[in-house]
């Protein structure tokens, strides 16, 4: 599972799925901190599209690595990042980074989060809203129940409702998206997907 830095989420009960659930309240972290024996970034087996774009700030400043550059919608809300894989995929943590002091009214304030088969079944995983972000925002997309520990799916979109400031378009300067690996531990001939049951997969 990934590590969280700690003050990073207000609220400590993380948001359920679906319409009328209480959203997480996100502040962010400097540092991205991510547990990669448990989780493996899948973000570049996927095809990534996004609902508008400023000349210069497209898609591919989510995936350049650097957080100097950043993506900028130019149309009305909600502004969409589409994540579409090939085949099925699991997938348990989204990470993006966001800074309010260097964006200010671009900065997102509420996102919802939804997959599906495509776009004609979209439904909501979590609805999470950010206070003043600034650097990397955690969003396990785990379910209420314990044993969702991840969506499987073939595609993710992240829908950015509102920005701080009643700002129209948007800034994230980086989208990361993890999934569990199949198999963290060695000869082990049984693919577990619960970090619980890796732990005690082998004799010790």
């Amino acid at each position: 599972m990934a590590t969280e830095s700690e003050g990073e989420e207000e609220v400590a009960a993380a948001a359920g799925g679906g319409e009328g659930s209480s959203a997480a309240r996100l502040r962010g972290s400097r540092e991205l901190t991510v547990d990669k024996e448990w989780l493996r970034e899948v973000g570049k087996n996927a095809a990534w599209t996004v609902s508008s774009f400023k000349p210069g700030n497209g898609v591919t400043c989510l995936l350049d690595s650097s957080l100097e550059t950043f993506w900028q919608s130019d149309g009305a809300q909600p502004h969409l990042v589409n994540i579409q894989f090939e085949k099925k995929v699991k997938l348990q943590l989204l990470v993006l980074y966001v800074d309010f002091k260097l964006d200010e009214s671009y900065t997102p304030s509420k996102i919802s989060i939804r997959s599906g088969d495509g776009f004609h079944n979209l439904k909501e995983v979590k609805t999470v809203e950010l206070v003043k972000p600034d650097g990397w925002v955690h969003v396990s997309l785990s379910g209420t129940d314990p044993r969702e520990i991840f969506v499987n799916t073939f595609m993710l979109q992240i829908a950015i409702q509102s920005n701080h400031l009643n700002g129209r378009d948007t800034h994230v300067r980086q989208i990361k998206i993890y999934g569990p690996r199949p198999n963290p531990v060695p000869h082990q001939p049984f693919h577990f997907t619960s970090q619980e049951f890796q732990t005690y997969s082998t004799i010790r």
